[in-house]
């Protein structure tokens, strides 16, 4: 699978093609569909499937931190494309030159005189253009004119309802990881590699896995407990905080997993994190006495979820359909500088501690469907 960078960089046998476009963020079972429409064209025309994907998304250039938070980072995005059967993804800067070009100019220069299209696959509602104006019946127009087929995505549905990239941030936000996964076609995950960081987890008997996240709008935030796949093969269970740690004053976001029943150096390594069961919202502590002991509490509440909750066949995980309940705060009352209770909870987020996490059930809406 090749991944060509800008259309300066196509090489004469990589044009020639069918061709799709769009965001393509998490690569769900909708975009999964489209990909084998596409690949179903590439084999009756002998020509390779081009996914053509724009860095950043047009919503991050327009919208900025205001922009749907994304799914899949560019990476993993273009390993997904090439699982599902593309041969070649276009990654296209998303800059002022190609914003400013009109419909007819992005056909001419990206589809016709870049890519050679023979076969085009595209949304009946795609538009495109510093106008505005290009839109499928544009591109069935020109099609016909130049001699390429131009056809419309086959809507995908699971219940009833249409697959997109902004219903699945919506279930990953409320804690429905079953569902999320029944619509990505797999367990939703964070991957990366194992940075040093400060280590403080070490001074209070929590060894963590720190992975660094892009600045980025986070698709999750607070603590969860996950599944996690080791570089070498192995599954572990453990408790991952996903955000800034605000106790500690993190400026950048960061994934940081405690796994449990492991001892070993894992600095430098890949590792895979499936979020199982969303606990709590990320929180401010006043003391780390009042950090510890609310991470025991989460501990021992993963431990209890693992221990009752059933395994999905399609995923080999157990993934929740709802947050585990407002009751993963420990009562701050029970919480001082030298006493620490374990076992009262309370159904309340303790007077002392503040919240940075907005808990909310719904993620901002991609109007673009991903």
């Amino acid at each position: 699978m090749r991944v060509i960078r800008g259309l300066h960089n196509l090489a004469a046998a990589q044009r020639g093609c069918v061709a799709t476009i769009g965001n393509f963020d998490g690569v769900h079972r909708g975009h999964q569909a489209i990909l084998q429409q596409c690949r179903e064209h590439a084999a009756r025309l002998n020509v390779p499937l081009t996914v053509v994907v724009f860095e950043p998304q047009p919503r991050e250039y327009f919208a900025g931190d205001q922009a749907p938070p994304r799914l899949t980072r560019l990476r993993e995005k273009v390993r997904l494309l090439g699982q599902y059967g593309a041969e070649q993804v276009l990654c296209l800067p998303f800059n002022n030159a190609l914003r400013s070009l009109t419909g007819r100019e992005f056909i001419d220069q990206v589809l016709i005189k870049g890519l050679n299209v023979k076969h085009l696959v595209v949304g009946d509602d795609f538009r495109f253009g510093c106008d505005r104006q290009g839109d499928f019946a544009l591109l069935a127009a020109v099609g016909e004119e130049r001699g390429f087929g131009v056809e419309h995505t086959r809507t995908f549905t699971v219940e009833n309802e249409r697959v997109s990239s902004s219903r699945v941030r919506t279930l990953l936000a409320s804690g429905n990881f079953a569902v999320a996964a029944s619509l990505l076609g797999r367990a939703y995950s964070l991957e990366g590699r194992v940075v040093r960081d400060q280590q403080l987890g070490r001074t209070i008997g929590v060894p963590t896995a720190n992975l660094p996240l892009l600045p980025q709008p986070l698709t999750l935030r607070g603590v969860y407990a996950v599944g996690v796949t080791l570089e070498n093969g192995q599954r572990h269970y453990g408790v991952a905080n996903v955000g800034f740690r605000p106790t500690v004053g993190s400026k950048r976001p960061t994934l940081e997993v405690h796994l449990f029943d492991f001892d070993g150096d894992l600095y430098d390594k890949r590792m895979t994190v499936f979020p199982c069961a969303r606990l709590r919202g990320e929180v401010k502590f006043d003391n780390f006495d009042a950090l510890k002991a609310q991470i025991e509490h989460d501990q021992g509440q993963a431990h209890r979820y693992f221990a009752t909750a059933v395994t999905d066949r399609t995923t080999a995980l157990p993934l929740a359909s709802a947050p585990l309940g407002r009751e993963a705060m420990i009562s701050n009352t029970v919480v001082s500088k030298t006493t620490v209770s374990k076992t009262t909870v309370s159904k309340t987020t303790a007077s002392k501690t503040n919240s940075s996490d907005p808990s909310s059930a719904d993620d901002a809406a991609d109007t673009n469907n991903g």
